[in-house]
């Protein structure tokens, strides 16, 4: 694109975000709106309508801080809008002092207006359905009814696919479907221009503009902006006149495509019907109607016809609300119209305006030469029989017949099979280039929108069922502005946890407290990453920003729970772990934090820990695997190996879990099947120690020797100061017969661990064929 293309561009794009967060906003979906917001401030960072939604999304979610951060800028770049924003942000922190001084800055502003993102919109009091479902899908999950919140979040997806607060709750029941089902794959926008034959339309929908998912495209009301009547828009071209059924209705079919993206519908579009001329081709085709004044009675005319079909109840308005055009509209463009047709009814001169632009163009027509050589008396009879001549059916009126008498001018649009290229349009039916480009960028806008939404959803749902590498894949395939976002930090930091890659985790989860200072969201994620690492100093700075942030967040006691469980104050922990739980009920995590600190003193109020997690999240995997542990614990190896195979079956991709259901497999004596479990688990994650060592343990059982030492040798390298890998090495070799290198081995345990002088006593005095008493290592 060129730099007056891209300028177009950016306008239709920011236009699009703003209509689509505002319309989350007024039907209460604020997580909704904080996703497409931070969309949007990626794109257009510099720009304040951008930064002014985004905080006020932040705000309206709850996150404070986070919305006060984005517009606490230095003075001179600040706006009126940041000033009122930044007040708001100041009453709620119940920093008055500081709102005053922001409300008399932004008074003391030359240019001072209030936010200009909602300047001239019109709120909804009441949400569209499909919000409803969503909202209903949200409050039947927080109370345990999957089943129920699962078909709400489905409604609410078939009725507007961009509600992510749906997706993310289909993500959470695990019930997601394949995203390409969910949102199938859209081909980029290609620009139209007129066909070099009429083809015969396709019978499969094509890609409109009106909207990502509006089953009919005759209206361009979509799911970004309100519908507003538009005088000088022109009516969307019909087909052929060798086509009549398609001449019966404004709306045409999904097979047609719309050139005029914002050309809406006219308000009272009462001109008489017109009969079809069949006109021959001729060089007028390329050159376009020559010009020339209407005469005054052609207005006089339009104005008493339109007069008299409103007197006699004929409002085509009336008719357009009750097609299934309208009815089956998208979630935030059908309540606007619904506001906004009164006030189009009842404005005469938009009308006026309307009927004389489409006269003009008729007028041009018949007057250039280019229609059928009737005389000039055409026209005029067919005002005569305008009242005789009107259809009595039901999808059947004026404005129809004037679309009718247009077709009759006008090649056929082409469909989804005609061939486009980029080359210049010249003025004629097709409408000028301008109009053209501007539906050209308009589709672009939509498209970039879907799209980007489109690889979030994979990139979320691949994490949902522990696909770490494809949601890093996806998020690593968006543009690098759309990688420093808050969210994709999110999403790349907790699967990098979830595949135990704790160092890039780590460095992950930093750019993220870099890129967002007040984030809370996915905060535990991040104190238990730092539990795992031991990182003391930094967990405890953590725990006490996040309770500067927010003290009632359980985010912040689960980090501080962390911090006192990694300095073996259980006790402290249990007690913080418990806070969390009651600042938010639904928040499995801290039951689950609390059974695992309970498993080494109670197993049975562990047991009630984890029992509680799962009634809250039943895919809560450490839950399961939590139980699995007690009943290990307490030799129930069937209840243990059930567990432990139902947080496999939540998480395949967890080498730890498929460790955990070898070791109870083998306590069962089928070695055979935890040695598969074992190869599984180690080719899943090559580098974790804990199903290596088990399974090179196992491998000694069954004499194979060979392999086993390989295993070993491999966690030798890796943890040189282990113990008992070091100490499983020299049985192995004193087992082949390798006595020197045995006795190598035993000298460097003695040095590592001096108290394991008694075990390698045992060792030597055992025979060499002679399993002595199993060592196991230590796990936490």
């Amino acid at each position: 694109m060129d730099t007056v293309e891209q300028t177009a561009y950016d306008n239709q794009l920011s236009q699009r975000f703003q209509s689509l967060i505002w319309s989350c906003l007024d039907c209460d979906l604020t997580r909704t709106a904080v996703f497409y917001a931070e969309r949007f401030f990626a794109v257009a960072g510099s720009n304040h309508v951008a930064r002014h939604l985004y905080s006020l999304s932040l705000l309206r979610e709850g996150q404070t801080y986070s919305a006060l951060a984005l517009v606490n800028i230095p003075r001179p770049q600040q706006c009126s809008g940041c000033l009122e924003l930044k007040a708001k942000c100041c009453t709620i922190l119940g920093r008055f002092r500081q709102a005053g001084e922001a409300l008399e800055e932004s008074l003391k502003d030359a240019s001072y207006g209030s936010i200009s993102s909602s300047a001239h919109r019109t709120a909804r009091q009441f949400p569209e359905e499909a919000a409803i479902h969503c909202r209903t899908g949200s409050m039947a999950l927080k109370g345990n009814l999957q089943d129920k919140a699962a078909l709400s979040f489905h409604q609410a997806l078939n009725l507007n696919p961009l509600l992510w607060e749906a997706f993310e709750g289909l993500c959470a029941l695990g019930v997601v479907p394949e995203i390409n089902t969910l949102f199938p794959y859209r081909p980029p926008p290609t620009r139209r221009v007129p066909p070099e034959d009429t083809l015969p339309k396709s019978s499969f929908p094509v890609a409109t503009g009106a909207a990502f998912f509006t089953p009919d495209g005759g209206y361009t009301g979509n799911l970004f902006r309100p519908w507003e009547a538009s005088a000088g828009a022109q009516p969307t071209r019909m087909g052929p006149p060798a086509q009549p059924e398609l001449l019966s209705s404004t709306y045409p079919t999904p097979s047609e495509p719309q050139l005029y993206r914002n050309a809406k519908p006219q308000a009272s579009m009462n001109v008489p019907p017109q009969p079809h001329f069949s006109r021959p081709l001729s060089s007028a085709e390329e050159t376009g109607p020559v010009p020339k004044k209407m005469r005054s009675a052609r207005q006089l005319e339009t104005s008493k016809t339109s007069k008299f079909l409103k007197q006699n109840g004929d409002d085509p308005q009336k008719k357009a609300r009750d097609r299934p055009g309208f009815q089956l509209s998208n979630l935030f463009s059908s309540s606007a119209r619904r506001s906004q047709q009164p006030s189009r009814s009842g404005n005469p001169s938009k009308t006026g305006i309307a009927n004389t632009s489409m006269m003009t163009r008729r007028s041009n027509r018949l007057l250039s030469g280019t229609g059928p050589k009737q005389g000039t008396k055409a026209p005029r009879d067919r005002r005569r029989q305008a009242p005789h001549l009107r259809s009595k059916s039901f999808d059947s009126d004026t404005e129809e017949d004037v679309y009718a008498a247009e077709a009759a001018y006008s090649p056929s649009p082409p469909n989804a099979q005609s061939p486009r290229s980029d080359r210049s349009l010249s003025p004629g039916p097709w409408g000028s280039p301008a109009a053209v480009q501007e539906a050209y960028e308009i589709e672009l806008a939509d498209h970039y929108i879907y799209d980007i939404m489109r690889r979030y959803a994979i990139a979320t749902r691949a994490l949902t069922v522990y696909d770490s590498d494809l949601c890093i894949s996806e998020i690593q395939q968006l543009s690098e502005d759309d990688q420093r976002t808050p969210w994709s930090l999110s999403l790349m930091g907790r699967a990098e946890y979830e595949k135990a890659d704790y160092i890039h985790a780590e460095k992950t989860f930093k750019a993220l407290r870099i890129a967002e200072p007040y984030r809370l969201w996915d905060m535990e994620v991040y104190s238990t990453l730092l539990w795992y690492l031991q990182r003391t100093v930094e967990l405890s700075f953590l725990a006490q920003e996040l309770l500067n942030i927010n003290p009632r967040s359980p985010q912040a006691w689960i980090a501080i729970g962390n911090l006192f469980s990694l300095q073996k104050e259980r006790s402290q922990a249990l007690t913080c772990f418990g806070r969390a739980a009651q600042m938010d009920p639904s928040c499995a995590y801290a039951y689950t934090l609390s059974g695992h600190e309970s498993i080494d003193e109670d197993l049975t109020k562990a047991i009630n820990f984890f029992q509680s997690a799962l009634r809250v999240d039943p895919r809560h995997y450490n839950a399961w695997y939590g139980l699995g542990s007690c009943y290990l614990r307490m030799s129930k190896l069937r209840l243990a190996e059930y567990h432990y195979r139902k947080a496999t079956s939540i998480h395949p991709n967890n080498a730890v879990l498929l460790g955990c259901v070898g070791m109870v497999l083998e306590r069962k004596g089928d070695r055979s099947a935890a040695i598969a479990i074992f190869d599984e688990a180690i080719g899943i994650a090559p580098e974790n120690a804990l199903v290596r060592y088990r399974r090179a343990k196992i491998l000694i059982s069954m004499r194979k020797y060979e392999t086993a030492i390989k295993d070993l040798e491999h966690l030798r390298k890796t943890a040189p100061e282990e113990s008992n890998v070091v100490f499983q090495l020299a049985k192995v070799y004193r087992l082949v017969g390798d006595e020197v290198k045995s006795a190598q081995l035993l000298a460097a345990v003695r040095d590592i661990a001096p108290k394991s002088v008694n075990k390698i006593k045992r060792l030597l005095e055992t025979v060499k064929d002679e399993s002595p008493s199993e060592d196991t290592m230590d796990t936490r």
